[in-house]
């Protein structure tokens, strides 16, 4: 009863908020499962770098790379902050995990957009597919403006994103060893100041955040007494209050378990 309150809560909330807001819930014990527009599709900015991280594991496991393969990134390669990669002063050569560990832990955009040359978009797109995202897209680069001009966007749904990590935490893709992975790089998310900005670490969350103009996302599973995943996504919004909804709406979902 708790936690459905809690839930309530956050719905009661995110009508006050402004702008187009999504949210998705699941107990991964209980099964029980909640949502607000969580089967729309809402702008993605650095959430759509969690199914890439994990479609490039999937095509070492088919044998299409290796992780320890080496690329380099140049000066043309270089996008803005955020990331490291874009900071040296010159051309960086680094294996694929290494690419896949910036990606995801300080959600460098220059480490992205090279793993995206390296795989191709039509690839990446089809690989999704085969993950079962249909509503989360990977339409071009990160920071391509004119692109964005032009109205293409990357995508995503929470739904399918909850699912996916549903998938992840019960290894029911990939292989164990890179479920453990990808899990283990999650956790060393770096931008931390959404789903566990109240929790602080209270206990381990496995998460991806996305942030642009008016535009603020957090993806993960929260590794409580009984596991959960949250994703909230929302765009057109009032960032601060949204946030901080993040924030409350996910430490009272762990408090409710108490």
């Amino acid at each position: 009863m708790k936690t459905l309150a809690a839930l309530a809560s956050i719905r009661e909330e995110m009508l006050d908020i402004p702008g187009h807001l999504g949210f998705y819930y699941k107990n991964l014990v209980t099964g029980m499962t909640w949502g607000v527009h969580d089967e729309e599709v809402f702008g993605a900015a650095s959430v759509i770098k969690l199914p890439l991280y994990l479609l490039v594991m999937q095509h070492a496991l088919d044998g299409k790379l290796r992780m320890e393969d080496k690329l380099t990134v140049t000066a043309k390669d270089k996008v803005p902050i955020c990331g490291a990669l874009t900071l040296f002063t010159d051309d960086v050569t680094v294996d694929i995990r290494t690419l896949c560990r910036l990606m995801i832990s300080i959600s460098d955009n220059t480490a992205t957009n090279r793993l995206i040359d390296h795989l191709g978009i039509p690839a990446i797109q089809e690989g999704f597919k085969a993950f079962g995202l249909e509503k989360t897209i990977l339409r071009r680069k990160l920071f391509d403006r004119a692109a964005s001009r032009a109205g293409i966007q990357n995508v995503i749904c929470p739904r399918e994103i909850g699912e996916l990590l549903e998938k992840l935490y019960r290894q029911e893709i990939l292989s164990p060893a890179f479920c453990k992975e990808a899990v283990d790089t999650l956790l060393l998310q770096q931008v931390d100041h959404k789903i566990n900005g109240k929790i602080n670490c209270e206990v381990s969350i496995a998460h991806k955040t996305g942030e642009d103009d008016n535009l603020s996302n957090d993806v993960g599973i929260v590794y409580a007494k009984q596991p959960f995943i949250v994703c909230f996504a929302g765009h057109d919004t009032d960032v601060y209050h949204w946030e901080d909804l993040m924030r409350r709406g996910t430490y009272e979902l762990l408090k409710a378990q108490e």
